[in-house]
């Protein structure tokens, strides 16, 4: 039982982590500080382009 228990947290800490960990790589790429070099397939370079092309302020 307290196996299951330990199991069980283990594996939602594991989730929480991993999705922690993937929202940051998308502010990080987004903001242009790291790049995986697929940035055609994530779409993050385009992103950052057309919102430079609208000058917005």
């Amino acid at each position: 039982m307290i196996k299951n228990a330990l199991l069980t947290i283990l594996t939602s800490l594991q989730l929480l982590l991993a999705g922690i960990w993937l929202v940051i790589r998308i502010v990080l790429e987004y903001f242009g500080i790291i790049s995986d070099g697929n940035d055609r397939t994530t779409g993050i370079k385009g992103l950052r382009d057309e919102y430079k092309k609208a000058n917005y302020r």
